[in-house]
């Protein structure tokens, strides 16, 4: 099948105008690729995580280490899914809070192409989806590490979100 830009194009699912970057609580889910069940299973009512999935805890708690404007409160591990809250403390506008971090800085050309004048390239810093593209990809390779597995896909792309702003 060959390319056509007029039907194979990915439209983003971000509130248009929205900051990810700026002050707020974002409840996002995250799902596995082909949503398979990587993360255990429900027993009695009950969800009892196996070792991919107790990586995905951790690597979810340790957020606010590469991120300490992020603050973490819920968050709920299902077979195939995530659910958390991040709460954004501070203008996520910057540097990178973490020095070395490639995920918490720009990546790309900084010059804007003419395919996407006015748009910068790469991931905001400091913002929710610097955040979710650094929790994935450690996840990612703790749980391939651990399941032997290299190069394999966990994560489906993107994340789902809906947003509270900072009154």
């Amino acid at each position: 099948m060959t390319h056509d830009p007029d039907k194979h194009h990915r439209q983003s699912i971000r509130l248009k105008g929205h900051d990810y970057a700026q002050p707020g609580a974002y409840f996002v889910t995250i799902c596995t690729r082909d949503r398979q069940c990587l993360f255990g299973h429900v027993v009695n009512g009950e969800m009892r995580l196996n070792e991919a999935g107790q990586i995905a805890q951790r690597c979810w708690e340790d957020i606010p280490h590469h991120f300490p404007h992020a603050v973490l409160d819920a968050v709920t591990i299902m077979p195939n899914h995530v659910h958390g809250i991040i709460v954004i403390t501070e203008s996520g506008r910057g540097e990178a809070s973490v020095p070395g971090n490639s995920l918490g800085t720009r990546t790309g050309r900084t010059d804007a192409s003419p395919l996407r004048e006015g748009r910068p390239n790469g991931t905001q810093p400091r913002s929710l989806s610097a955040i979710m593209q650094n929790f994935k990809s450690i996840c990612t390779r703790k749980t391939n590490t651990a399941r032997g597995a290299p190069a394999t896909p966990v994560w489906q792309r993107g994340f789902y979100e809906h947003v509270h702003p900072v009154r």
